[in-house]
């Protein structure tokens, strides 16, 4: 059977908002979903949806999960490893006939390929696979989730007094669901071939505007304290939690990248794709603490 579309990485956080879209407005004969893990079958075809097991690691399940189908969502994924995974998925899409793969990217560096972040060096790689591979593909390089704040703040609901971070500057956070939804409006219009788009909030926000945030909406006293990037990357040692010097590492990388303006460029491209105003960051971390003084980003 054909589908004409196929959206992986359906029970992820992106993948699981661009599946419900496509439930609500696409027919079900359509398109399918794919996961990583075979017992996921049931969980789609208890709700009428079409399954196959696309595992990025296994050719043979790309071999079988790709074949009859016209236009792919390659949701990236989180492995150490993401640069080759997605290698061998456009490769086995060339091989099985795939029109249009739909690649979900990263914001950092707006439209430019100049960001040294580790993790956008995977996204800027299979971009250029894909300019390379003689398929059809739309790049969507997605504004930072704003759920993930809690990330890049490397806050925790235990943590009281002061969160202490190597630098601040300006981020455009954008919502995970509105992204999913954009994503898949665009899969269905079937617009913007050979091309990167850029999907992102029209505000930004700092952590210090975050960090007062949380404290006005959960009573806590949070400060935030800056510090030089070599006294942050020391504070592994005192860490409560045991988290190693990778960790800091990381944290400190990308605000390394926010420093250089790498996730404040804006655009209008999902305002007018939503055919609504995007939520803005601060409305949106604000609504999140309402809702749950301990929320915590969940990948």
């Amino acid at each position: 059977m054909t589908f004409k579309y196929l959206i992986t990485g359906a029970t992820g956080g992106l993948g699981k908002q661009v599946l419900n879209y496509f439930t609500a407005n696409v027919p079900l004969s359509e398109f399918a979903a794919a996961s990583s893990n075979a017992a996921n079958r049931s969980i789609f075809e208890n709700r009428g949806i079409a399954f196959r097991h696309v595992n990025y690691d296994d050719p043979q399940s790309l071999k079988m999960g790709l074949r009859d189908v016209e236009n792919l969502l390659l949701v990236s994924t989180g492995a150490k490893h993401r640069a080759e995974q997605h290698a061998s998925v456009i490769e086995a899409a060339k091989d099985a006939g795939v029109k249009h793969i739909w690649y979900t990217s990263l914001a950092f560096g707006g439209f430019q390929a100049t960001s040294k972040a580790p993790v956008m060096q995977d996204h800027l790689f299979t971009e250029k696979l894909l300019e390379e591979s003689g398929l059809t593909y739309t790049s969507i390089r997605e504004g930072v989730y704003a759920e993930c704040f809690t990330v890049f703040l490397d806050w925790y609901p235990e943590r009281s007094g002061t969160i202490t971070l190597p630098a601040d500057g300006e981020v455009a956070y954008t919502s995970r669901a509105e992204l999913g939804e954009a994503t898949a409006r665009i899969m269905i219009a079937g617009r913007y071939e050979n091309q990167i788009v850029l999907f992102t909030a029209e505000e930004t926000i700092t952590g210090r505007e975050i960090i007062d945030i949380i404290n006005e909406t959960t009573g806590r006293q949070i400060k935030l304290d800056l510090v030089s990037r070599e006294e942050y990357l020391h504070s592994w040692m005192r860490d409560p939690r045991g988290k190693p010097r990778e960790h800091f590492e990381m944290i400190a990388t990308v605000w390394d990248e926010i420093v250089r303006g790498a996730l404040c460029t804006t655009h209008p491209l999902l305002r007018e794709v939503l055919g609504r105003e995007p939520t803005k960051p601060r409305d949106f971390v604000r609504k999140l603490m309402e809702e749950d003084r301990n929320y915590v980003f969940q990948y």
